[in-house]
């Protein structure tokens, strides 16, 4: 398994032997194909930060299921920030993998 990216909360991995990929969030550690990978990433982008500075979510939490209702998440609005770029950086760096080997 190689290290895909980094954040201050969340690190992915990429495992080529087993097709998958793992997320490791602060307390638990999750599996995703591809396909649950960009369903991730979908749910994600669809998180709204704006709700979280305006008074529209004041409690400033978001709650998250994946994998078929398998896992259930709840963030905080520092942890929402840093889960949107860490899912951005994690689709950047699969994509420059991507990139290095088919150029190789």
């Amino acid at each position: 398994m190689k290290v895909l990216h980094q954040s201050q909360f969340f690190t992915s991995y990429q495992c080529d032997k087993q097709r998958c990929f793992f997320i490791e969030f602060p307390h638990k550690t999750i599996q995703l194909g591809f396909c649950q990978f960009l369903a991730f990433r979908q749910q994600v982008k669809e998180i709204d930060l704006d709700s979280h500075f305006n008074g529209q979510n004041p409690h400033g939490l978001e709650m998250l299921m994946l994998c078929n209702r398998q896992h259930f998440f709840v963030f905080n609005t520092l942890e929402c920030i840093d889960l949107k770029e860490f899912i951005t950086g994690s689709f950047a760096m699969l994509e420059l993998n991507s990139l290095l080997t088919t150029s190789v």
